[in-house]
């Protein structure tokens, strides 16, 4: 099997369409284009020999690699040390033009250069086509959708098979700059421009560091909670206001096992998380822009009332799951699969979820509209004549449904919030039935969902074991965070999924089969809710202990991923925009309660 660089060894650029992943070697190897679901152009994070890739780096012995952002940007240096010279490559992704631009420069002494860009069009299917023009070169993919992409270079390309390359030497001070764009008639990009490099550089930079400036965030955490926020930024369409998982797929769960899965979709459940840490750092704008997005797919509720868990990012209903068995895979874990299977799965979670985010925009947002109020009348009469049905759950288990807790706890968040929401702005409601509904389900998560021996609630009834999903129960007020039975819960949970400031979401050996072979790691957020909880629950010095030691864990970026593995490795999809969630709510939640007690 080929070397495959760490997950954790990556930075990501992006134009709020897309992303590209660029390595500490200078390569980009991931990147899907022009949107976030698009096929791929670069695939080598997945099949080392057959993805393809775009890498410019210097020709130096015994190099120490470097990566860092501007501050408050999403721009990425990879920066190259020797004794021989100093290298540095600049990459970003200007924000509406659906093109990467990349800058070599040699910081001190002289270096001599590589590029090698190798694109491989659709998930590296497609065969291509090459031809020069007047200062580059262009790529034609010959696969079923025509794609044809232009690389624009400062210096002389070579053509070898397909792939275009470069050798050249640059002295101190000097920049070579490359260009990768969709192909228009000569001269009608702007790329075309003398100095279209460093112009589109500063305009980059100076909007990232706009968009930073409009945080209301001052706590202790200021610089990591900004990288977050920049993450979800990234993960946000410009065109249609929605925010994807992650941008990646088939990155594996487990190594070697086949928990690879496509994040590139917009879940209502990680989306009205997102929302919410939208607010909270003050970006009404982008809470609004998902919010219209939200308003569209509550348009299209099934007949029945009913929402789909996930949609394309520009709201596309069927996302149908298939094999790239052609590709080995990262480190050889297969099948490697796009679209997603979960699409037309029930998870019931996603109603309290959507609910709650609506309730709060409405609060701290926009005031919602009329028609938005009657479609999610439909969506609670839905909610409330289907809420003891069995379903897949929050983590989306294809072990068969089951009647789960976190379920039942976000029925009633999605009718408490519906209730709430009606009142406060006068609509009209079924207030007497929506009530009893909400007030029965109150009463069954504590009888059929509690276990007495425990003293905790469980995964689902009679399973023995916990799930992370219930520390979701406090931050949602469906409990208090110092009720007895809650705090009896947290200490179970400790047992049965805490390792020291891991959490796992389940364990599938104990309690519900997940219906997949192998295991995984532990699951990022279900750290972040467990600090939280832990603050909420009153013991701060605990909950910032157990936060700033995960803050450890995120790679040399500040990016984490969806799950960390037996040796702190990162694993999964990344970067992961649920994980980057729960570190801003803890953050400042966390901070909010230790200012608190710095005045007392």
């Amino acid at each position: 099997m080929s070397h495959y660089p760490a997950i954790d060894r990556f930075g990501v650029i992006g134009n709020l369409e897309t992303v590209a992943l660029v390595g500490m070697d200078g390569s980009i190897d991931f990147m899907c284009f022009p949107s976030f679901d698009s096929p791929s152009i670069f695939t080598k994070l997945l099949d080392q020999a057959r993805g393809g890739h775009f890498r410019i780096a210097p020709v130096l012995n015994e190099a120490r690699h470097k990566q860092m952002y501007l501050p408050d940007t999403n721009i990425l240096f990879t920066r190259f040390l020797s004794a021989a010279g100093v290298a540095e490559v600049s990459d970003f992704m200007p924000i509406g033009e659906d093109r990467v631009v990349r800058r070599a420069k040699t910081v001190r002494g002289e270096v001599t250069y590589r590029m090698v860009c190798a694109p491989r069009f659709d998930y590296a299917r497609a065969p291509h086509r090459v031809h020069r023009t007047s200062d580059g070169v262009i790529f034609e993919s010959l696969g079923p959708t025509p794609v044809s992409l232009r690389l624009r270079a400062s210096v002389p390309l070579t053509l070898d098979q397909g792939d275009a390359s470069a050798h050249f030497t640059l002295s101190a001070n000097e920049t070579a700059t490359f260009v990768l764009e969709f192909a228009t008639p000569e001269g009608e990009s702007p790329s075309a421009q003398p100095h279209y490099g460093a112009n589109a550089f500063k305009a980059t930079a100076d909007f990232w560091r706009a968009w930073v400036a409009r945080s209301t965030y001052r706590g202790r955490w200021r610089e990591t909670v900004n990288r977050s926020a920049l993450v979800l930024k990234l993960l946000t369409s410009d065109r249609h206001g929605s925010v994807i998982a992650a941008p990646t797929f088939g990155l594996p769960e487990e190594l070697g096992g086949v928990r690879n899965w496509d994040y590139r979709y917009t879940w209502i459940r990680d989306g009205s998380f997102t929302l919410y840490g939208l607010m909270r750092l003050g970006y009404t704008e982008e809470a609004g822009a998902f919010m219209r997005w939200f308003e569209q797919r509550c348009d299209e509720l099934e007949p029945d009332g009913s929402l789909q868990i996930m949609y394309g990012a520009d709201g596309r209903h069927q996302l149908v799951e298939e094999t790239l068995d052609h590709l080995e895979g990262y480190r050889g874990s297969s099948p490697v699969r796009i679209g997603n299977g979960a699409w037309n799965q029930l998870q019931l979670d996603i109603y309290g979820e959507l609910m709650d985010s609506v309730y709060l925009y409405d609060k701290y947002g926009q005031p919602i509209s009329h028609d938005m109020w009657m479609n999610l009348h439909r969506l609670v009469d839905w909610v409330a004549a289907n809420w003891r049905r069995p379903d897949d759950g929050i983590w989306e288990v294809r072990g068969g449904s089951k009647e789960f807790l976190i379920s039942r706890v976000m029925c009633w968040a999605a009718l408490d919030r519906a209730i709430r929401l009606a009142r406060k702005r006068a609509f009209p409601a079924p207030l007497a039935r929506w009530l009893a509904v909400r007030d029965e389900i109150y009463t069954e998560v504590f009888t059929r969902f509690w276990d007495p021996q425990r003293r905790a609630f469980v995964q689902y009834e009679g399973a023995g074991t916990t799930d992370a999903s219930s520390l979701l129960m406090p931050l949602i007020k469906f409990i208090s965070p110092t009720d007895p039975r809650w705090l009896s819960t947290l200490r179970a949970i400790e047992a049965d999924l805490v390792d020291d400031s891991h959490v796992y979401r389940y364990r599938p050996e104990l309690a519900a089969r997940d219906g997949l072979a192998g295991s995984e790691g532990t699951f990022c957020i279900c750290s972040f809710w467990y600090a939280e909880c832990l603050a909420r629950s009153g013991d701060l010095q605990r909950a910032r202990y157990a936060f700033e030691k995960m803050l450890g864990y995120a790679n040399h970026l500040g990016l984490f991923p969806e799950e960390l593995g037996p040796a702190g490795e990162h694993l999964g999809n990344f970067p992961q925009a649920f994980t980057h969630i729960g570190l801003i709510s803890a953050a400042f939640y966390l901070d909010r309660e230790l200012s608190r007690g710095s005045k007392h």
